[in-house]
């Protein structure tokens, strides 16, 4: 560490005693594909615009945004684009994508997650978004394992502008939008500011959301130096939508949610309206960059991010211990033992990221070396808000149901180069190197004692070759090997499940997941034609994969998979049919297999759930959950006058099995989904007036996109009890949006 902030203080020094020739328009870039992969690198990727996050559907979240690129199956809990959304790339899970934001990590270092409710409408603050499939390029932080999203805030614009988004549509949606750029003004100094609100009562009961993000980026730009500030925030308010329903209430009412239903005194069923999830982020992030000459540029970013929210929830018919009370005494004496509870469980957190970055480029080498390091603290803290039974002399205020705190900190070496071995032939090498300190203690809901500490030390190095053959064909190789530890969540079940096991034989552990990725690509391009096609194998060891259970909170419930692999072959195209009229598509063919798959089932002597042990039933090579072999989208986009657009997309997702069992009763369906809008711009004396309209699911199609299952053994009767739980997607729905900007 010493070394690294002597490193720091030397190059500082260096920047601001070295003068240079006018650079703004490179400094610029520099801050922008510091983390992204350029056209020689030999990794598999596609680059959202500006122009097409600005014109999506308002009322889309950025993974329903991505829905659209190869390999990548997006979807939400509330069946509409706002509340929780849900991202796959290749079928590989959110907590193993790794998301930068100008370099630095969103990923929280205790889930490896990123949440995107909490950084709602990311669409309309963003410049562009460059997704990396397979390992990728050296990505800084947690998660960065198997797929990476690369998000910039944007470059310095050269003129100013502002524009106003207000959109409208089914289940009382309602989304603004207002952003404003200076542009570059004289002395150099520039503003830009966002700000979004969008609400809605969602598509099922309880999807209710209510979210905000607000961004204001300011800076300097010289002809050597810059500096730039910005501050993003986010803030959530939605409905626990978690749970999903059965299929046998799917059948009955497919916007039924039972989150927060209780029975009262008298036998009615009623709602707690404030079963919710709240959230509120901010991030800031200084950064400093100078170019020493024209071919080396350093990058320095200090990033802050403070969080803090909490899910609020109705329990009904709750035993008293549950909470770590004591039974409650009645003036009879009598002892009661169970109450309904309102309860709260909060998360206060704090995320500190000091990140350099040095690149150097000359004639037919390009390199760079940077040295991340994060610092990550978690308060858990569970509160009881109200009681059916207490009396109000109970001192809610100071009662503390648990309290438990996770420490993460991490420092993360990495280097890469590109030599140019011949005109049309590209070597890339990327190494990194990851120490990972963890640190849980304190108890936990469960009255768990989460008394864990853990280091890690992981070398993920990759390599390839880049050749273009001619002006409009390229093929590309590569091997990557990566890394990955458990996250808190799959720390915390195995410590649980270990403490209920009364044979210690059956005890079992948890150990980080190795990949090793191999990639073939091919790309051809003309003026009116374009093509890739891509072959990938990924190859697992110890693979952290779903069980198909969800904790009571709703995350993911994961095992180590000894062995499996992921293949696949990725095909898109875009061919301008005529001049008013384009055409892309893309499709992925894939299989994904574990090997030798042992399915653990937890097993009780009766449905009293007493005398916990394990079931393990070995089922030889099974594919993997929500991993679907097939998917395809197809866009047709048609203008017949200058200021008038229409599109018709579909986008196909085949089969997929709930959990690794591969049984054909616990599946999601196959389904396809059809989109339209149209946009209508109107040029004005100052700036443009445009109008959008959006169909989604125009063939009212019923299908739910994901699933949840467990299924417990009851020993005592030799018979499975499952519970589940399905994702309804809404049916036809509509969208405008009523936009100007200059």
């Amino acid at each position: 560490m010493r070394g690294f902030y002597i490193l720091t203080l030397v190059l500082t020094m260096l920047g601001l005693g070295l003068s240079a020739q006018n650079r703004q328009e490179k400094l610029d870039s520099a801050v922008v594909s510091a983390a992204r992969a350029g056209k020689k690198t030999p990794v598999t990727f596609t680059v959202v615009e500006k122009k097409d996050l600005r014109s999506a559907d308002p009322n889309y979240s950025l993974p329903m945004l991505l829905n659209f690129q190869p390999s990548v199956n997006a979807f939400t809990e509330g069946g509409t684009g706002l509340g929780y959304s849900k991202l796959s790339v290749r079928g590989i899970l959110s907590s193993h994508i790794n998301v930068t934001l100008n370099g630095i990590t969103l990923n929280d270092a205790e889930s490896q997650e990123v949440f995107w409710v909490n950084i709602p409408a990311l669409g309309q603050l963003l410049s562009s978004v460059q997704l990396q499939r397979g390992l990728g390029t050296t990505a800084n932080g947690p998660g960065a394992f198997g797929a990476s999203i690369n998000m910039s805030t944007g470059t310095v614009s050269a003129k100013p502008s502002a524009r106003v988004d207000l959109g409208f549509g089914s289940y009382k949606t309602f989304t603004q939008a207002y952003s404003f750029n200076t542009g570059l003004l004289k002395k150099g100094f520039y503003l830009s500011g966002a700000f979004s609100s969008n609400k809605t009562d969602g598509y099922i009961r309880n999807a209710k959301a209510n979210v905000k993000s607000a961004m204001l980026s300011t800076g300097w730009l010289g002809e050597s130096n810059s500096v730039k500030f910005i501050w993003l925030m986010g803030s959530q308010h939605t409905g626990i939508t978690w749970n999903g329903i059965s299929l046998e209430q799917y059948g009955k009412d497919r916007r039924y949610n039972p989150a927060g239903e209780y029975t009262d005194k008298d036998g009615v069923i009623k709602y707690y309206d404030n079963e919710t999830d709240n959230y509120r982020q901010n991030h800031f992030q200084l950064s400093y960059t100078h170019i020493f000459d024209n071919n080396m540029i350093w990058r320095q970013t200090l990033n802050y991010t403070k969080g803090y929210g909490y899910y609020e929830n109705y329990k009904a018919n709750k035993k008293f211990s549950k909470y770590a009370m004591s039974n409650y005494i009645d003036a009879q004496g009598n002892t009661i033992k169970k109450s309904d509870f309102i309860v709260r469980q909060i998360l206060d957190n704090n995320y500190v990221v000091l990140n350099s970055d040095l690149s150097y480029t000359k004639d037919k080498l390009k390199m760079n070396f940077g040295i991340y390091n994060s610092w990550y603290i978690n308060d858990h803290i569970g509160k009881v808000l109200w009681s059916s039974v207490l009396d109000k002399s109970f001192d809610y205020d100071n009662f503390i149901w648990y309290s438990n705190t996770g420490d993460k900190n991490e420092i993360n070496l990495y280097a890469n180069a590109q030599y140019s071995i011949l005109a049309n032939l590209n070597a890339y090498v990327d190494v990194q190197y990851r120490h990972i300190n963890l640190d849980m203690r304190g108890p936990d809901k469960e009255a768990l004692d989460l008394k864990y500490s853990r280091q890690w030390d992981f070398f993920n190095p990759k390599g390839g070759l880049n050749w273009e053959i001619n002006s409009n064909n390229s093929l590309y190789t590569s091997i990557a090997v990566g890394h990955r530890e458990p996250g808190r969540a799959d720390l915390k079940d195995i410590i649980l499940m270990n403490t209920k096991i009364s044979d210690k034989s059956q005890e079992k552990n948890i150990v980080p997941e190795r990949m090793i990725d191999y990639e073939l690509g091919y790309h051809f391009t003309s003026s009116r034609f374009s093509a890739s096609a891509t072959a990938y194998w990924m190859e697992y060891k110890d693979m952290l994969l779903q069980t198909g259970k969800l904790g009571d909170t709703g995350y993911p419930i994961k095992e180590n998979v000894g062995s499996a692999f992921r293949r696949g072959l990725e095909f898109s195209m875009a061919v301008q049919v005529l001049k008013s009229l384009s055409f892309n598509a893309n499709m992925t063919l894939s299989q994904n297999t574990i090997r030798d798959y042992t399915h653990q089932y937890d097993s009780y002597q009766s449905d009293n759930y007493d005398e916990y042990q394990t079931l393990n039933k070995y089922m030889g090579d099974r594919t993997m959950l929500k991993s679907p072999s097939v998917l395809a989208f197809a866009q047709i986009d048609y203008k017949p006058i200058k200021y008038l657009s229409f599109f018709l997309n579909a986008k196909y997702v085949s089969s997929q099995y709930w959990d690794n069992t591969q049984d054909e009763a616990k599946k999601i369906p196959a389904y396809y989904v059809s989109n339209a809008g149209l946009n209508v711009e109107v040029p004005m004396k100052y700036g443009t007036l445009g109008f959008s309209a959006f169909c989604n699911n125009i063939l009212n199609r019923n299908y739910y996109a994901d699933a949840w299952v467990s299924n417990d053994y009851i020993r005592a009767e030799d018979k499975f009890l499952q519970y589940e739980g399905v994702f309804p997607q809404a049916l036809r729905n509509f969208m405008f949006k009523l936009y100007y900007q200059f």
